[in-house]
């Protein structure tokens, strides 16, 4: 048990600041009265980032807009950025009045 609980907390700290990001995108989408813009955004930044590779270490990747760091699977698990289409297509929905799509994290 001592060696899991560090672990799960480590898990649930990583799946609040994912949640923060999903908040964060709605909080801007309402300042700047167009979550179609916001979502236009991001696209801009994931493509950017995908042309220029960032040199970014695990202890700085929560400081991008971006998840410099990719991967998939159980590494996932550990990232502090909700993947870029999810956030997208919360924004897109929050912008045609649809439920937003539920996230995993």
């Amino acid at each position: 048990m001592m060696i899991v609980a560090p672990f799960a907390a480590l898990l649930i700290q990583l799946a609040i600041s994912r949640s923060r990001e999903f908040m964060a995108d709605e909080g801007g989408a309402q300042m700047a009265g167009n979550p179609l813009s916001l979502a236009g955004a991001l696209r801009k930044l994931e493509t950017r980032a995908h042309q220029i590779p960032m040199n970014a270490s695990p202890s700085t990747a929560h400081m991008f807009i971006v998840n410099p760091l990719s991967g998939g699977g159980i590494a996932k698990l550990f990232s502090t950025h909700p993947p870029m289409e999810e956030r997208i297509a919360r924004l897109e929905a929050m912008a045609y009045g649809q439920s937003l799509p539920s996230h995993t994290s």
